[in-house]
């Protein structure tokens, strides 16, 4: 495959590092950069759009595996996709061999194209799997919601291991298990682990500093190995342990601790045995969480989906080592026309383009890519993956078993979005807005008489709130009075609009919106939610007025009613008067669910920022002063203070601090040293 820049000006994304903030590596093997040279034949200048300019492409196309992308009048792609023949497969859009409104929208809108040849079909799928999560275009299937997931660490590199959850690249030394399907399913395994092996979790820092044991060890979820209460030899054992358990020996494990009970017993030591009846109930613990647990299911992934009234759910459970590690439901972006075995193959292409994917992966229905998706995840992971549909047996139960789940949670999503539309048309009706708000953003301000002041955006749509698009502005301007609300909330709409003009420009609402199912989330709000009453709302539409952007956006606030009491807030409007809503008006309950959820982002934001300056270093602001000679000065000084109060000689007797640098810190602390 040829080498190059993407024509947008973005580097493709390669899994080797985590260049865009939307890519999380999964900490596997890095595969062989992808960066491509795309083939661009300008054509605009024949004035041809649709299946007439995709028909000139077609003459100069080979018949070679590549990946092609479509795009519009404005530079922006539309679909990727991926072929065995160029030639043939793009020949298809020109002849308008079209099956759905989907496809017949894409070839109109198609102002030109782009090319890239492969060697092999397996290379050009691996490509378009990474195009389509990096670009996003509205035409393909899309998979949201695509977080890494998170693994237990027994860390190796230290004298005593140390068990964590892990979410990321897989950097430090040590042997990771999963993945697991949520963090709360690691934090409910890292505690019942912490009962049965009594394995520390205490950072590194605090275990070598550790003098006594810490309250853990008292309450039996530690063997504080970091004072010696236990020999290293007998802390490695139940490492051993805690590793085989983890792989898949749980039944050995379990008779081996089952055993050294009764011999306690025996004993007449009574209390030793105690304890490894409360081991055995620990590992039992995490067992009956781990639900359905076949044993002809060693390492595999089960995919089962359910697709009807225009939403598809795919449902994922993660089995390792023998153990059910949970499961989770997605919710992809696909044209309610095209089929489930069409969404499935779009979907796993994706769903494995960052992640390590196991030695078996059994699928609910047959896909048409199913041997070339094997193929080429064979070749990326360096080890043989099947890719099977169970017709019988064990494994057909699993599967089943995991279709149910699928349909539960469609239903469930299914439920919720129903409900959200009504709730959304009933918000239009209440304000009358002649319209159905795609995207509402609510704004609140939290601060302690006006310090590390932070503006909170918090976002919903038409499927609940889009916490992907939350954004925190830590109020920056100096000429604001501390404590000052409307002058805070203007520098957020400030802040937020200016920005939002100069990368979207101002959208055109004579036009009606896009709401079919391949439409993006728009970037620009229908109404914004303002926590606070006439004053607020008063500085807020002065920045839209001066923006020029009041007949844009939809501007409400929110005051809260007499006593602050939940239920009898005021609402204001441009053009209406204020009003209440009906006590347990479900409008009215929509709007308090949005406030709140604003409250608690920008309380939460701001309670990180206040933390953070509090334990704030004044060596931090010392330019020169990296990690390394900050910790040689506080391990030879004690604290900041005493650095502060030091000569230029006692600085200098710090290693790695020369005399100049003794100079630059000597004279931060000291206003008039250079006089």
């Amino acid at each position: 495959m040829t080498g190059g820049k993407l024509p947008d000006g973005g580097i493709l994304y390669d899994g080797t590092e985590e260049d865009d903030e939307d890519v999380v590596s999964e900490g596997d093997s890095p595969r062989p950069a992808a960066a491509v040279d795309w083939s661009v034949t300008n054509l605009n200048e024949t004035g041809l759009t649709g299946a007439d300019l995709i028909g000139e492409f077609v003459k100069q196309l080979p018949n070679s595996p590549g990946v092609y992308r479509m795009l519009n009048a404005a530079g922006d792609v539309l679909y990727v996709g991926k072929a065995r023949s160029l030639k043939k497969r793009v020949s298809n859009y020109a002849q308008g061999r079209l099956h759905s409104n989907r496809l017949t929208r894409m070839v109109r809108e198609t102002a030109n194209m782009e090319f890239v040849t492969t060697r092999t079909e397996v290379e050009a799928l691996l490509l378009e799997a990474n195009l389509i999560k990096r670009l996003r275009p509205r035409f393909n299937v899309l998979l949201r919601d695509d977080k890494s997931f998170p693994y237990i660490l027994i860390t190796g590199d230290s004298r005593a291991p140390a068990i964590y959850k892990h979410r990321g690249a897989r950097s430090r030394k040590g042997e990771y298990f999963g993945p697991f399907a949520s963090a709360t399913a690691v934090g409910r395994t890292i505690n019942s682990l912490q009962r049965a092996f009594l394995l520390r979790t205490c950072t590194d820092s605090v275990f070598e500093s550790r003098t006594r044991p810490c309250l853990l060890f008292q309450i039996k979820r530690c063997s504080a190995p970091c004072t010696h209460e236990i020999p290293d030899s007998g802390y490695a054992e139940l490492v051993r342990e805690a590793k085989d358990f983890l792989s898949g020996k749980s039944q050995n494990v379990k008779a081996a601790i089952a055993s050294a009970m009764n011999e306690a017993a025996e004993d007449l030591d009574f209390e030793r045995a105690a304890v490894y009846r409360d081991r055995l109930a620990a590992l039992s613990h995490v067992q009956s969480h781990q639900g359905i647990n076949p044993a002809s299911v060693e390492e595999a992934d089960v995919f089962a989906i359910h697709h009807e009234g225009g939403l598809t759910c795919i449902q994922v459970f993660f089995f390792r080592a023998g153990q059910n590690w949970g499961n989770q439901a997605y919710f992809p972006k696909a044209d309610p026309q095209m089929t489930s075995a069409e969404v499935l193959n779009a979907f796993l292409a994706q769903f494995y383009d960052d992640k390590p994917c196991p030695r078996q992966i059994l699928l609910s229905e047959t896909i048409e890519e199913q041997d070339l998706l094997a193929t080429a995840l064979t070749e990326r992971a360096g080890y043989k993956v099947q890719i099977l549909v169970p017709q019988r047996g064990d494994k057909k139960d699993v599967v089943d078993h995991v279709a149910g789940n699928a349909r539960e949670a469609h239903g469930r999503k299914l439920a919720e979005t129903a409900s959200q539309s009504r709730l959304l048309q009933g918000f239009a009706e209440t304000f009358g807005l002649g319209y159905v708000p795609r995207r509402i953003e609510i704004y609140d301000n939290s601060h302690i008489m006006g310090t590390n002041a932070v503006g909170g955006m918090v976002v919903a749509g038409p499927e609940g709130f889009v916490k992907g698009q939350y954004r925190k502005f830590n109020i920056r301007s100096t000429d604001i009075t501390p404590g000052d609300d409307f002058g805070m909330m203007r520098e957020v709409m400030t802040r937020r609009f200016s920005r939002l003009l100069k990368e979207e420009g101002k959208p055109d609402r004579s036009v009606a919106p896009d709401d079919s199912a391949e439409a993006a989330f728009p970037a620009w709000p229908d109404v914004i939610l303002i926590d606070g009453g006439q004053g607020q709302m008063t500085a807020v539409r002065a920045i839209l007025d001066e923006l020029g952007i009041s007949d844009c956006v939809s501007a409400i606030g929110v005051a809260k009613g007499v006593d602050r009491d939940a239920g009898r807030e005021r609402f204001f409007a441009l053009g209406k008067p204020d009003f209440t809503l009906p006590p347990r008006d479900p409008v009215l309950y929509f709007i308090q669910r949005l406030r709140d959820e604003a409250h608690r982002f920008a309380i939460g934001s701001h309670r990180a920022r206040r933390k953070k300056e509090m334990v704030k270093n004044p060596l931090d602001e010392i330019s020169g002063i990296g990690p390394t000679r900050k910790r040689a000065l506080l391990q030879h000084f004690g604290t900041a203070k005493a650095v502060s109060r030091a000569a230029v000689s006692d600085l200098t007797a710090v290693e790695g601090i020369s005399e100049a640098v003794a100079k630059l810190i000597y004279n931060h602390f000291h206003e008039n040293a250079a006089d």
